[in-house]
């Protein structure tokens, strides 16, 4: 089991004002139910080898980009505070920094416990201290042959300028002496190089690690220099840079803006140092010359990078690999679309659900292909913020206009670190003849729609996708996602109108059914949340189930506090970020807030009012999040079909029954185990045991 991870509760009460937890305090609660998931052991042996790598990735761009905002923000307004708790940005890295470093230790511990159970399965990740005479000199051999060829040095002296390091690659750095003259040489670590390295003999996997070859003979690189010391380190760059644009400044390529920004992470300021050292000179040497608060230099004894984790089972035999992995799925596909011979006509006769990952994402990605066939396809419209790296849908959306389609794409080319993606598709498309809108205005364009326009002699008809998730094959697999296909006239006109007003970058439209940011979405929601007080102050029964990833919007969580001051009902599913704290006394006692981490990331967002036939629906991309409601184009649905919008329902309760993965906040600001009452319920893996017989 994982390490206990105790917040003082000096430093937690910092974090928890009222009703409100920070933000960041948050998120990091969140990664470490990530980590929890490294030591659960209801999960196969591999399984929780990602869990680790996966916190490790999470914690990375956690300070790439929430770190580096905080960064910012106490160098530009440092007197500013966070509208929730009250605190600056300095309190908050303060804050940030005691509870990483902890963080850290939590991991080793984890790494540790899962490195000793790799063993007993028949893998040994070995250290240094561990090999055999021979073993080192096989070692030696692959650093020669396989590593050595692929370093970069450099010695850095008083003819050599100081080097720039770049972000997320690792360095050694080693204490030269020659002929009297003390210099530092540096070995720059090519990412291109394997993690890891299988040893000869024996019954078990010995497998040695790229950091392990680099300690022990990267100082045979420097010929002729005495090592006196060596230190592994690694830095990480601050990567929220600025997407906002001059609207007006129509003689500069946005496109080639954002190809200037995106290279421009490389060379933005260091916000974290990790070591593998705990002090020392080179340590000091690097903190002067990064000239980084120490506060921000983390300490990890063998890696900083755990993506080797994931590549751990390639080198067992394939039955024995699938045996600590989870049994391998297909999403289902249901029975009336497999056999339909049209899905266009099949969407008209009514609505169809699908349920990412536990359905398969192919009919959306044939529903395009038949489009881009059918002759009575006028014009295909899509939004794209993240796709596949080998994308089926981008093909289709080429063929589509190829055959004369006429096909408009809103992609954003400011989705983070899918920027160079999004760009590579983007002239991709273009160079196929889809008409190209690159996002509205300042606003992030994260809404997931497909309209179709179909024309039948003098009549226009409409099949309108609207989904929670990416159109993204790879992730469909791996995220929960709800999608809805619809004919409905009234959402396929609002659907037109849509793209025609992200044409045009104007917010400010009255929609027939959607709810659209950053003018209707959060008021929509309110008008839903007043409607349930009313109900409550009547005596009747108000009640809100909702599911997000993240809840932070101030207006919002107080609206939910007056709702439950009101007597609602409120059970809400947040799987990252929730800065209201439920169980307050006489504020949020009838609010109930869980959390659920496991094989699949939980992605998709419903909000529902009522309950039976006085219930109100909506599927959505967006969070309750200020940078969805107010800063983004963002779209909530109304599940119209009443045999969706139970099915719908009878999903958010069997995930709110889940004793396995749930995680309840408690009044206190911690995250604890869900009571076991009876059977042991995990959610996701009751939809999996669904899907099945749906196959």
């Amino acid at each position: 089991m994982s390490k206990e991870f105790i917040v003082p509760p000096k430093a937690k009460k910092k974090f928890i004002r009222d009703i409100y937890i920070n933000r960041e305090f948050s998120w990091l609660l969140f990664n470490k139910r990530v980590l929890d998931q490294s030591a659960d052991l209801t999960n196969p042996l591999l399984e929780r080898c990602k869990f680790l790598s996966i916190f490790t990735s999470n914690l990375d761009e956690f300070f790439m980009v929430r770190v580096g905002s905080l960064v910012n923000e106490s160098l530009t307004e440092p007197s500013a505070t966070e509208n929730k708790t009250g605190l600056t940005a300095a309190k908050q890295l303060d804050g940030i920094a005691d509870v990483v470093r902890r963080l850290y230790d939590v991991r080793a511990v984890c790494y540790n416990a899962l490195r000793k159970e790799l063993s007993a399965n028949g893998v040994k990740i070995l250290r240094a201290s561990d090999l055999t005479p021979r073993q080192m000199q096989e070692c030696k051999e692959l650093f020669m042959r396989h590593v050595l060829p692929l370093l970069s040095l450099m010695v850095l002296d008083a003819k050599h300028p100081l080097m720039q390091f770049e972000n997320e690659r690792s360095y050694l750095l080693c204490q030269l002496e020659k002929d009297g003259r003390r210099m530092i040489g540096v070995v720059c670590v090519n990412p291109s190089i394997d993690r890891l390295f299988r040893l000869s003999g024996g019954k078990k996997v010995r497998l040695i690690p790229l950091e392990e070859l680099v300690r022990l003979f990267a100082r045979h690189a420097f010929t002729g220099y005495a090592v006196n010391d060596q230190m592994l380190m690694r830095v990480t760059r601050n990567a929220d840079f600025d997407t906002a644009i001059d609207d007006t400044d129509l003689e500069r390529d946005f496109t080639e803006i954002m190809k200037q920004r995106v290279e421009s992470r490389a060379r933005m300021g260091v916000v974290r140092l990790e070591t593998d050292r705990a002090g020392g000179k080179l340590k000091d040497f690097v903190l002067k010359i990064l000239r980084l608060d120490p506060k921000f230099c983390f300490t990890d004894e063998r890696f900083f990078d755990y993506k080797f984790l994931f590549s751990v089972g390639n080198f067992l035999p394939r039955e024995e690999a699938a045996r600590l992995k989870y049994p391998p799925f297909k999403g289902a596909v249901p029975d009336a679309v497999a056999a339909a011979p049209s899905l266009i006509d099949l969407i008209a006769s009514h609505d169809i659900f699908l349920s990412y990952p536990y359905d398969s994402m192919d009919p959306v990605v044939d529903l395009l292909e038949e489009c881009a066939k059918d002759e009575r396809v006028s014009s295909v419209m899509i939004t794209i913020y993240r796709l596949a790296h080998h994308s089926r849908i981008a093909e289709l959306l080429c063929r589509a206009a190829e055959n004369g389609k006429q096909v408009t794409v809103v992609i954003e080319l400011c989705a983070r670190f899918d920027e160079e993606n999004n760009l590579y598709f983007a002239g991709k498309l273009q160079e196929a003849g889809c008409t190209i809108i690159y996002g509205m205005e300042n606003y992030k364009v994260h809404s997931k729609i497909i309209s179709v326009v179909l024309k039948e002699g003098d009549e226009l008809r409409y099949i309108t996708h609207l989904g929670t998730g990416n159109y993204n094959e790879s992730t469909s697999r791996q995220y929960t996602d709800l999608n809805i296909l619809t004919s409905d006239r009234h959402i396929g006109e609002d659907a037109v109108a849509f793209f025609r007003n992200v044409a045009i970058c104007n917010t400010d439209f009255a929609y027939e059914r959607l709810l659209v940011a950053p003018e209707t979405l959060k008021s929509g929601l309110i008008k839903c949340i007043d409607r349930e007080i009313e109900k409550a102050k009547a005596g009747e029964d108000g009640c809100i189930l909702a599911k997000m990833n993240s809840l932070t919007d101030k207006e919002i969580i107080e609206k939910f506090v007056e709702a439950s001051e009101a007597g609602v009902r409120i059970e809400l599913i947040v799987r990252g970020i929730c800065c209201l704290l439920p169980g307050v006394p006489q504020k949020t006692e009838n609010i109930r807030v869980i959390s659920i981490v496991g094989r699949f990331l939980e992605h998709s967002r419903v909000y529902s009012f009522g309950k039976g036939k006085d219930r109100v629906m909506y599927i959505s991309s967006a969070d309750l999040m200020t940078r969805n409601t107010d800063k983004r184009v963002e779209i909530a649905a109304p599940v119209l079909d009443g045999e969706i919008a139970e099915r719908i329902d009878a999903m958010l309760r069997t995930m709110l029954a889940d004793n396995v993965k749930a995680r309840k906040l408690c009044p206190d600001g911690e995250y604890r185990r869900v009571e076991t009452l009876g059977e042991a319920l995990n959610a996701q893996e009751t939809f999996l045991a669904q899907a099945a017989e749906r196959r």
